[in-house]
């Protein structure tokens, strides 16, 4: 156990994939006796309103082309709240690690002599396909996998797409406006261009959608259909399993899409929490500042 949740310690939380219910005890409990909850906008709403009703919340949701905080300005928020007492949660979605900046923000934290306490959570890049059917390791199709981003630009070093052209299995997340350039790389380094291919939309929520196809159809396939973000890309002979393996009973299945097996639900069994329940309605409270429903309402919808 990692102990008692201390005043004046940022908590780097990962909100997991998308499904509230994929939180850590860990991530749930210091959330509940937060005393400040500066969230992204991929952190579910449901799991905003875990925190205390004295709770001040702080939207920091980035998205392509506008960014509410810069990330300086995050760091410094988080250094403030805690260096004032506070006990601050920094909740993100999947894992703080995994393309989260987590990374950053405790080099921030540290330089500047304040505590803090990593709390992994359950990334999208094996979470959502897991939800898909699509395991990113099988003892037959793939033992080995990479997962890369699929936004390009900034400081980010260019990627080894010879390497990654290689790997048995390929898994590219935030990659929905670069999938065509992603394919074309990947087919330029030899990759066979009749590889399993599919994309998962918004991933572990009653609104996930499964395409299928290969690396030379997919880009086209998901273009016609106008998914939206957030994406999950996975490139290999696993892709395929999720045409007999796909279990998640909101999977919805594009027209023309592969048939597979109706997914059975499971009934829930009873829960005394709401949070447990991904489609339950949980009442807003009235809380300042209010959180930015706006900006949320593009990756969430009020019903989950």
């Amino acid at each position: 156990m990692t102990g008692a949740v201390r005043p004046g310690t940022v908590y780097l939380v990962g909100a997991g994939p998308g499904d509230p219910k994929l939180i850590t005890v860990r991530g749930l409990e210091v959330l509940r006796a937060s005393d400040v909850v500066v969230y992204d906008r991929l952190a579910h709403p449901t799991l905003v309103r875990e925190a205390p009703h004295a709770a001040e919340l702080i939207y920091a949701g980035k998205r392509p082309g506008h960014h509410t905080l810069r990330q300086d300005q995050i760091n410094a928020l988080l250094i403030d709240r805690a260096r004032a007492g506070s006990t601050v949660v920094r909740l993100k979605g999947g894992d703080p690690f995994v393309f989260g900046r987590g990374g950053e923000e405790c080099e921030a934290l540290r330089s500047a002599g304040v505590r803090f306490e990593v709390v992994p959570g359950v990334t999208a890049a094996i979470a959502v396909p897991a939800y898909a059917g699509i395991p990113v390791t099988h003892r037959r199709h793939g033992s080995a996998f990479a997962v890369v981003t699929g936004q390009v630009g900034g400081n980010r070093p260019a990627l080894d797409w010879s390497a990654l052209a290689r790997m048995p299995v390929l898994v590219v997340l935030m990659g929905l406006r670069t999938l065509p350039e992603t394919c074309r790389c990947l087919i330029a380094h030899g990759r066979d261009v009749r590889t399993p291919a599919a994309v998962v939309s918004v991933g572990t929520t009653p609104r996930q959608i499964t395409i299928t196809g290969t690396l030379g159809t997919i880009a086209q396939r998901v273009g016609a259909a106008a998914l939206p973000a957030p994406t999950v890309l996975i490139v290999g002979d696993v892709a395929r399993l999720g045409q007999t393996l796909r279990w998640f009973a909101p999977e919805r299945r594009i027209p023309g899409d592969s048939p597979s097996p109706s997914a059975i639900p499971i009934p829930p069994a009873p829960r005394s929490h709401a949070l447990l329940d991904a489609r339950s309605v949980v009442p807003a409270r009235t809380r300042l500042p209010v959180p930015a429903p706006a900006a949320c309402r593009g990756r969430w919808s009020e019903e989950v």
